[in-house]
């Protein structure tokens, strides 16, 4: 449920992706949730639904609140990201969609903090408690139990998932919003078989995905904001 394409800081494009997921993966369901950016979401299901995928696609933006990342999954419409994230969940929600935090607590990403956890708990849907990105760290919380991948190579897709009861998109929103999810590890990803230079690459893209997408100014003004708001 958090894999990134070409058009954020991934490094597969859409046909490649969805293609590995096909063949090398046994994912039921799979969501595409680009920094600041639907367009991947939407490339991803035009093009799945050209073809006869076995697996059920949701789309999704991972948004940049003023306090850190958040996972806006059922959603296909632009949103508004450097706002703060009491906003971002109520565009999130009007949208029908679901809201859930990844890699809660990293320094090494903008991360969303054990004090908004605990203030925002009760409107979030899901808190990412197993992820196998390198930025990831595990916390718990009073919300659904989720595994995402985070995954920005194909390799990584899968390395952590979630189990619900059923297989289509549909059952695992119901079961999100029930909270009887449970967060999985799979399979450790092989950091050395991608190679220090791809993971530079991809370090370099994750950190120009939102001013990109945002612009340089403003992102720069969000991190002031982020600073006083912590406080």
């Amino acid at each position: 449920m958090h894999i990134h394409t070409s058009f954020s800081d991934g490094m597969a494009d859409v046909p490649e992706l969805l293609d590995y997921v096909e063949s090398e993966t046994d994912l039921d369901i799979i969501g595409i949730v680009d920094h600041d950016d639907v367009r991947g979401a939407l490339a991803a299901r035009d093009q799945w639904a050209k073809r006869s995928y076995r697996f059920e696609l949701v789309t999704g933006i991972e948004v940049t609140a003023i306090e850190g990342h958040l996972l806006a999954l059922y959603v296909d419409e632009p949103m508004e990201s450097l706002r703060p994230l009491e906003r971002v969940v109520e565009d999130v929600h009007r949208q029908g969609g679901l809201c859930v935090v990844p890699h809660p607590m990293s320094w090494l990403t903008r991360s969303i903090g054990e004090q908004t956890l605990r203030g925002f708990v009760g409107s979030l849907d899901g808190i990412e408690v197993a992820c196998c990105s390198p930025a990831a760290r595990v916390s718990n919380g009073r919300a659904a139990e989720l595994g995402g991948s985070d995954a920005h190579f194909l390799q990584a897709v899968g390395s952590a998932y979630t189990l619900f009861e059923g297989r289509s998109a549909a059952d695992l929103k119901r079961a999100i919003t029930a909270r009887t999810t449970r967060a999985v590890y799979g399979a450790p990803v092989d950091w050395q078989s991608i190679g220090v230079r791809q993971m530079a690459r991809q370090t370099w893209r994750g950190i120009c995905a939102t001013p990109r997408a945002m612009g340089l100014g403003p992102t720069a003004r969000s991190f002031v904001r982020r600073i006083f708001r912590s406080r």
